[in-house]
């Protein structure tokens, strides 16, 4: 009679040395790792499906029918949500005296946007982003045929304030260096009262001849949140892969089995290596 054991792949592990579990804390690390990849592709998927809600929403904006521009009561509720790129007009008398010039880089190419105040009927003042000039015609001199002196109607888009400055640089109001538009910083540099806490885009036609170019605003939202997410969740599935290799390749390894006689010549043998097998001992 005969004893039969079968082997499997385990046993090409050398004797006298135990295969080594992975640490508890790689373990635990590479779960909590799979559930925040998880997270961050459902987080991207949620940040898309808000882009697309935004872009939809600007679009039906900037293609409205041109509006009034909010009443002054209703300044202080004004927001980036509820009313950045509106299509407006306003009418009044440009304060050519006291314009600002804000660095810009544009289709056209580097040079500055001509923030120019607008005098309203009712003593308000509004901020008009009049458009481009190149370097060459940033002195108001050398554009003074483009400045009308009359009442003017303005046609474009409503932008909220952008304070501070630009990226990685400041404002300098006091020595007249503008980096963005910011409607708080020019009125408190231009001495500007009762000023609205926003600032319209020109469109191109409300430009004037020799004036600066107006109609240039980007109105783009990138939107690779799809990309992102599918970053995200491949991470995670090659992460899983890896947790499935880790833990539970062991169900599918091949057992081999060999049947040996009872006292046949090899029957007590002890086969290692690649192609062990059954041991088959003597009863």
């Amino acid at each position: 009679m005969s004893e039969v054991r079968t082997v499997t792949d385990r046993d090409d592990a050398p004797r006298g040395k135990a295969a080594r579990a992975p640490s508890l804390w790689l373990t635990v690390l590479s779960l909590i790792a799979f559930v925040v990849l998880i997270a961050l592709g459902i987080w991207q998927i949620e940040r898309r499906a808000w882009k697309l809600a935004l872009i939809d929403r600007v679009e039906q904006r900037v293609h409205a029918a041109a509006q009034p521009i909010p009443a002054p009561v209703s300044w202080p509720a004004v927001s980036a949500a509820n009313d950045e790129y509106r299509h407006v007009n306003v009418t009044g008398r440009f304060l050519h005296d006291r314009e600002t010039l804000v660095q810009a880089v544009t289709e056209e190419g580097p040079g500055y946007w001509v923030l120019t105040p607008l005098q309203r009927s009712d003593g308000t003042q509004v901020l008009i982003n009049r458009g481009f000039v190149p370097s060459e015609r940033r002195d108001a001199s050398a554009r003074r045929d483009g400045n009308p002196d009359g009442r003017v109607e303005i046609t474009g888009l409503l932008r909220i304030t952008e304070p501070k400055g630009g990226f990685l640089r400041n404002n300098v109001p006091q020595h007249n260096r503008w980096y963005s538009r910011d409607v708080a910083a020019i009125a408190a540099a231009r001495g500007l009262h009762d000023v609205a806490p926003f600032f319209v885009d020109a469109d191109a036609g409300s430009q004037s001849a020799g004036g600066p170019i107006g109609g240039l605003t980007v109105v783009r939202f990138p939107n690779n949140h799809l990309i992102y997410a599918l970053t995200w969740f491949a991470l995670a599935l090659m992460l899983a892969g890896r947790l499935f290799v880790t833990f539970g390749g062991g169900l599918f390894r091949r057992t081999r089995f060999v049947h040996e006689p009872a006292g046949g010549p090899d029957a007590a043998a002890r086969r290692t290596g690649s192609d062990a097998g059954t041991i088959v001992e003597q009863a």
